[in-house]
């Protein structure tokens, strides 16, 4: 069995420019990883199957997981006649905008690679991933990120200012095609990823603070209030800055001095089941 780690991703900058002729939208994201991950074996099978082994109720075991849909792109197109069992063990929380089945497809890509001896660069296997989802291609590299295009073109960034996060998720899924779709573009507040680029650049955590935006949380607290909810209770437990994730449900917040961690987890952990205390991955050799 060889097993691959699959990290969670929060977004930084999440801004949406507009609606691409393509159906999808044009958008500017700085993305980094954070050290929750899940864990994923690839055994190798001789029947040529592909068979996806979860614990999780709310995974799919069939071509509606991305972890088998990366499977079968490479099987597919390197016409690998051997199949593959693959357990996903997850910590990362579902629909959560974490990245969680991207990452877990990114981390396939990866181990795939290995296990079938592709030899494929990371370049070459970005561009697979860009093929099952948008948040794949940055997975594939993992560390920090601006990510264009409908998020497939990156560009590497240093790691950011060294912090915890506190990542907490209300018992709620959401559909980022929802989200997406109840978007209008006319009412965006866009985002200022230039500055958050001078922060990582300059490690410089207060405007970091200052420069984080999510141009879908809007869409998003209109839909789930509670998300809300959770925001102003991660502020008022003290931390440094507070986002949501991606399309949401789950927020985290940024706390740069280690006793305040503590009080926002239990303080948290009141009226959230899902909450965790993390610190940023940030480094691209931090998949190894």
């Amino acid at each position: 069995m060889l097993y691959v780690k699959a990290p969670a991703k929060i977004n930084l900058i999440l801004d949406v420019l507009h609606k691409r002729p393509d159906g999808y939208h044009e958008v500017e994201m700085i993305m980094t990883t954070v050290d929750l991950a899940d864990r994923i074996g690839l055994e190798p099978r001789t029947d040529g199957q592909i068979r996806i082994i979860s614990a999780d109720r709310y995974v799919p075991d069939d071509h509606r997981n991305l972890a088998y849909q990366a499977a079968k792109l490479l099987k597919d197109t390197y016409r690998i006649k051997q199949g593959v069992s693959i357990t996903l063990e997850k910590k990362i929380p579902v629909a959560a905008g974490l990245a969680g089945g991207s990452s877990d497809a990114a981390a396939t890509l990866r181990g795939l690679n290995d296990l079938w001896n592709l030899k494929l660069t990371s370049d070459q296997l970005a561009e697979h991933g860009a093929k099952i989802g948008s948040d794949v291609s940055f997975c594939v590299y993992g560390g920090t990120a601006l990510a264009t295009g409908r998020g497939e073109i990156i560009q590497e960034l240093p790691a950011p200012p060294n912090c915890w996060i506190i990542l907490a998720k209300p018992s709620i899924g959401v559909s980022t095609a929802d989200v997406y779709g109840s978007l209008k573009i006319n009412e965006v507040i866009h985002q200022n990823s230039k500055d958050m680029i001078r922060a990582i650049y300059e490690k410089d955590y207060e405007l970091m603070c200052e420069s984080i935006g999510n141009a879908l949380e809007a869409v998003t607290l209109k839909l789930h209030p509670e998300v809300s909810m959770i925001k102003e209770q991660m502020m008022k437990f003290g931390a440094d800055a507070v986002l949501m994730s991606g399309s949401g449900p789950t927020v985290f917040g940024l706390v740069q001095h280690e006793s305040r961690v503590n009080r926002i987890y239990n303080g948290l952990r009141g009226f959230c089941d899902e909450v965790y205390a993390v610190r940023l991955l940030g480094d691209r050799d931090s998949l190894a």
